[in-house]
């Protein structure tokens, strides 16, 4: 069975850092796509980034580009988040995510129905 476990949200101030992690048991990883999404209360998901395992090719949503960075631990299973120059608008319940479809493109990393499993969620609060 699939897990995912996340770690290392928390409250920051704006202009801060932040750095996520997700440990995926249960798999081996070679043929996972792999990613972050975001939401808020009464909003939509919203795809934060994601990347390829095997090879390593990111997707980033361009509201997160330039700041924030996905970097995966091969041996150890592990895909982390780094954020940094965090504003305002980046608090978030935000979800790892892992699923195993066909075809890697930004519009096919985007979509959240493609990715069948994802962690519990951990908060980033970024505050004045």
């Amino acid at each position: 069975q699939v897990q995912l476990v996340e770690s290392g949200g928390g409250r920051v101030q704006d202009g801060g850092s932040l750095r996520l992690a997700c440990i995926l048991t249960g798999r081996t990883l070679n043929e996972y796509k792999m990613g972050w999404f975001r939401q808020t209360p009464g909003a939509e998901r919203e795809f934060v980034g994601a990347i390829l395992w095997n090879d390593g090719l990111p997707y980033y949503a361009r509201s997160v580009e330039g700041r924030f960075t996905i970097s995966r631990d091969v041996a150890k299973n592990a895909m982390y988040l780094e954020m940094n120059s965090l504003k305002s608008d980046d608090t978030a319940a935000y979800y790892c995510v892992a699923g195993t479809f066909r075809y890697w493109n930004f519009g096919t990393a985007g979509n959240p129905d493609n990715y069948a499993y994802w962690g519990q969620g951990t908060q980033v609060t970024v505050s004045p």
